[in-house]
């Protein structure tokens, strides 16, 4: 059976990189001073998609991601790669959102899209850690979800079959479709770019895209409509501006402290149990653990 696959994804600072700049003075990230990379977990739900592609012909896989214009490339890596199309969800309106605000927006999108079988995207993010969207979407969706899924093992019958990765082992279940599946890192690493989709796909732009080059992409992106890569805004999805961004994200941040770990720092220590346990007591001070 061919399948109509959407794959959440998102465009994140690379956090393997901090270094003395990746913070502000207010405590929030420097993204200005971090590369942007496709969400390592995303990459992973990817591949997921990519192999029910292979294993049931005639099945198409979605880009979807939201952020500011240059999260494009996100959709491009991904066409890259062996996806079909691809939507990004950009205005200043989205602009702050927390885990629900995202949530919302993107399942005002799937509800744009319409025809979807399965929806899968990465646990979560390596810039928040909170693993909420995907299980909000579903929600939101009135869908079945399943989560820290390892390997999509078979879609038939109408409905998928997903090995899950747990804290003690792995159990497999059975979920209906349409449904949301998040996938874990520990799923297979996605597959490498495609020379001839490179080739393909290098000149795909959104419509922003091409207004900010200086190159004139018009008669080839007229010749050639798979390069037109889909922007969608606020009213372009029908969403409701209060439930957006900074407005419709009831997160609030309390305090934050940023922690730097300083070079060739040491401390001799004898086995006497009073130095252990102070050693302790400064990590935990220092939120080194704890």
């Amino acid at each position: 059976m061919s399948l109509k696959i959407v794959v959440l994804a998102k465009q994140v600072p690379d956090t393997h990189n901090v270094g003395k700049d990746a913070m502000k003075a207010d405590g929030t990230v420097n993204r200005a001073a971090l590369p942007a990379i496709f969400n390592p977990e995303d990459l992973n739900a990817l591949e997921q998609a990519l192999r029910l592609k292979d294993k049931n012909p005639g099945s198409t896989v979605t880009i979807l991601t939201m952020g500011p214009g240059k999260a494009a490339e996100v959709i491009r890596e991904g066409l890259y790669r062996g996806a079909d199309n691809g939507y990004l969800l950009t205005d200043r309106a989205f602009a702050g959102a927390d885990t629900l605000a995202t949530s919302y927006a993107i399942h005002m999108a799937i509800k744009k899209i319409k025809d979807f079988d399965v929806i899968i995207g990465g646990r979560q993010a390596i810039d928040g850690d909170t693993a909420q969207v995907g299980p909000q979407v579903a929600e939101k969706l009135g869908i079945p979800q399943v989560t820290y899924a390892e390997d999509i093992l078979s879609v038939e019958n109408g409905k998928a079959t997903v090995k899950r990765r747990l804290e003690r082992g792995t159990e497999v279940v059975s979920v209906a479709l349409p449904a949301v599946i998040t996938v874990n890192g520990s799923a297979a690493p996605c597959r490498p770019r495609n020379a001839k989709l490179i080739q393909k796909y290098k000149y795909a732009k959104t419509i922003t895209e091409k207004q900010e080059v200086i190159n004139d992409y018009a008669d080839l992106c007229n010749q050639r409509p798979y390069l037109n890569l889909q922007e969608w805004s606020v009213d372009d999805v029908q969403a409701d501006r209060q439930f957006c961004g900074l407005s419709g994200s009831p997160t609030k941040v309390k305090n934050i402290e940023s922690v730097v770990f300083q070079a060739k720092e040491s401390k001799k220590l004898t086995a006497a149990d009073n130095e252990i346990e102070e050693l302790i007591k400064e990590l935990m001070a220092n939120h080194t653990i704890g």
